[in-house]
């Protein structure tokens, strides 16, 4: 959980940014919104999420 919740808030900042960099339309931040709440119904949100916590996982065994 605490995963999804840095992965969202990581999102937001990032459109938040574009946004102000006049680099994404409102409309276009909505159409990704939009695009999300799709995914995560679709029969595709299982592959996604495992993607995403093989990724999360790779990242956190990295050492600097």
């Amino acid at each position: 959980m605490a995963v999804s919740i840095s992965v969202v808030l990581l999102l937001i900042v990032i459109t938040l940014i574009l946004l102000r960099a006049k680099s994404l339309k409102v409309s276009h931040a909505i159409l990704c919104v939009l695009l999300g709440f799709c995914l995560a119904s679709s029969s595709l949100a299982p592959t996604i999420h495992s993607g995403l916590v093989a990724t999360t996982d790779a990242v956190s065994d990295l050492r600097p």
